[in-house]
């Protein structure tokens, strides 16, 4: 469940007030008792509702942080859907699209080709990315962007030699190229 952490901390750091309230007003109004017998009954109730607090606000801090790995991989999950439907986009269209400062749009660009999810070319000269199949960049080893022949240049990367355009292919097709 998305954001269950913060919920179930926020819930949780409201019960533990709740009954440290509840224990204490129940100490301090209970007939007979004396200060050592209410200092103690308050001290217990701390003790009990302490760790609660401390849970509930890890829980919540947690979630927090998953709420915003979630906001990262939406905003990654959308410049794949711009590059796959629109077959080229340019940096600048996603720095547009996502507002966000063009450094971080390519590091999340980066990261997404670190994860192997993006198999096609970036002209980062230009600011372009091109959707183009593994396949294909295999098969007839042109440049989508000049259309020159490719370079084997490392694990998962071809790159144009004639633009400079990198083409990131994904690990089956890096596999089928090298050899």
């Amino acid at each position: 469940m998305r954001g269950g952490g913060r919920i179930i901390g926020i819930a949780m750091m409201i019960i533990a007030v709740v009954l440290l309230i509840g224990w204490s007003v129940t100490v301090i109004t209970a007939p007979g008792n004396n200060t050592g017998g209410m200092v103690l009954g308050v001290f217990l109730a701390l003790l009990v509702c302490a760790p609660l607090v401390g849970i509930g606000f890890y829980l919540f801090r947690k979630g927090q942080q998953e709420e915003s790995q979630f906001a990262q991989v939406a905003k990654e999950k959308k410049i794949l859907n711009m590059v796959l439907t629109q077959g080229q986009v340019s940096v600048q269209e996603i720095v547009v699209e996502l507002q966000e400062p063009r450094e971080q749009v390519e590091e999340m660009i980066r990261n997404v080709v670190g994860k192997q999810l993006f198999s096609g070319a970036i002209n980062w000269d230009k600011g372009v990315l091109y959707s183009v199949e593994s396949q294909q960049l295999t098969d007839n080893r042109k440049c989508p962007n000049c259309g020159g022949e490719l370079q084997f240049a490392g694990k998962g990367l071809i790159q144009c030699p004639w633009c400079g355009s990198e083409v990131f292919l994904t690990k089956r097709a890096a596999a089928a190229t090298a050899q």
